[in-house]
């Protein structure tokens, strides 16, 4: 197991995503290794961080120590308006007003492909578990690009994908009533590039549950394209799945990396806690 200093220790989990780090709060909250944290998250795509047990407030301080605190994709704001840091992720509409649109976190995504910038990290903490089901899974886009066959490089470069709610709502819901389909119709939708060509000279795909469309192709060209590419993704050597425990943190890449939620019961009680970092640059 490498060792940095006496305060942080890490080992890899698989051989190209997910790392484990140990080290103590005081030394996570210090930001002391901040910068080693955010080059370690560029290189291995997800941090694990077990049984760390943060507060919400220190969640916050902690994210703030890998770059610029986002409230940007929180869903919606506090009494008085003002934006929380912090988010309550739950399938229960009890306790979290965005409960029906989060099922799409048990699809295969990359967050804010419809924005120009999409965030540049999540921050998740395990508050209440399922008795079953609700680990997180996560696919480094980078390595599935890298290990494409070069023929299949060239044929994708320059290919440009539509992204949208509407995409997102009907994976979640096939047959939405025609008021249903005018609204996520009327959300934001953006093309991006298929290939990200990151500032570091790195590539990585841009596939997952908000692909709509190729520009150019057929419709069923389209699909073939984004699912088989999707499925290449997501193959088991690409991918890194965690058994939560409370206390648990994940941190992860959310520029080069895929993530979706295994399925668990609304109603178990399921708690996560999610802060985020903001981006840094576009996708093209």
């Amino acid at each position: 197991m490498p060792v940095t200093d006496k305060g942080l220790a890490y080992e890899d989990l698989s051989p190209v995503i997910g790392t484990r780090i140990d080290s103590d709060r005081e030394t996570l909250l210090s930001g002391k290794y901040g910068k080693e944290l955010r080059a370690l998250l560029q290189q291995r795509g997800v941090l694990i961080f077990p049984q760390v047990d943060f507060s919400d407030d220190e969640q916050v301080v902690f994210t703030g120590t890998l770059g610029t605190l986002a409230y940007d994709y929180n869903g919606f704001a506090m009494d008085g308006g003002k934006q929380q840091a912090i988010f309550k992720v739950s399938l229960d509409e009890a306790v979290s007003p965005t409960a029906r649109s989060l099922k799409n976190s048990l699809l295969w995504h990359l967050d804010g492909t419809t924005h120009e910038i999409p965030i540049l990290a999540s921050v998740l903490s395990a508050k209440q578990l399922a008795p079953e089901g609700g680990d997180t899974e996560w696919a480094s886009t980078y390595a599935a690009y890298d290990a494409l066959p070069e023929k299949e490089k060239r044929a994708i470069e320059g290919l440009r994908v539509v992204h949208s709610n509407l995409q997102l709502q009907r994976n979640i819901n096939p047959e939405l009533s025609y008021e249903q389909f005018q609204r996520a119709r009327n959300s934001p939708s953006r093309s991006q590039p298929l290939v990200w060509t990151h500032r570091d000279g790195r590539k990585s795909l841009v596939v997952g549950a908000t692909a709509g469309y190729v520009e150019g192709l057929s419709h069923d060209d389209s699909l073939d394209l984004l699912v088989r590419l999707r499925d290449w993704a997501t193959q088991p050597q690409f991918v890194h799945r965690h058994h939560w425990q409370v206390g648990d943190l994940a941190v992860w890449d959310n520029t080069g990396t895929l993530h979706r939620a295994l399925a668990y019961d609304p109603a178990s009680g399921r708690l996560m806690h999610r802060s985020m970092v903001a981006g840094e640059e576009s996708i093209g």
